[in-house]
């Protein structure tokens, strides 16, 4: 019996994510001579309500905003829509997607994407 439960909310859970509705986050991608640097924004979006998963060279970036109000508050208006973001990106084969970094401040996410060292340009000594 307790596996029918679990099946239930499980299958309740898959429901809402398929219903869930995302924006897409508005990104500046910048290139280096070392890669690229993705920033991404997500306003109210922290460390907890990030997933930034690879699958081959697609990158998914998903950003989740908490509906929790702060600790010990209740609220009593709210104009701001819970909005969660989702960003898909092909990634260059050049990325070295090993090396793949990633931080977030301030409801901006950057990412840093490193080329592959066989990639960059080299400088050729002359005997």
């Amino acid at each position: 019996m307790n596996t029918m439960t679990e099946k239930r909310t499980q299958e309740t859970q898959q429901q809402q994510r398929e219903r869930e509705q995302f924006v897409v986050p508005d990104v500046n991608i910048y290139e280096t001579k070392d890669g690229y640097l993705l920033e991404a924004e997500m306003p109210g979006v922290n460390k907890e309500g990030l997933e930034i998963t690879l699958e081959g060279t697609e990158l998914t970036i998903t950003g989740r905003r908490s509906d929790q109000p702060p600790q010990g508050a209740d609220i009593l208006f709210s104009e701001s829509r819970l909005l969660n973001y989702r960003r898909v990106f092909e990634l260059d084969p050049t990325v070295d997607t090993a090396k793949i970094n990633a931080k977030v401040e301030q409801g901006v996410l950057t990412l840093t994407l490193p080329k592959a060292e066989k990639v960059k340009p080299k400088k050729i000594t002359i005997a």
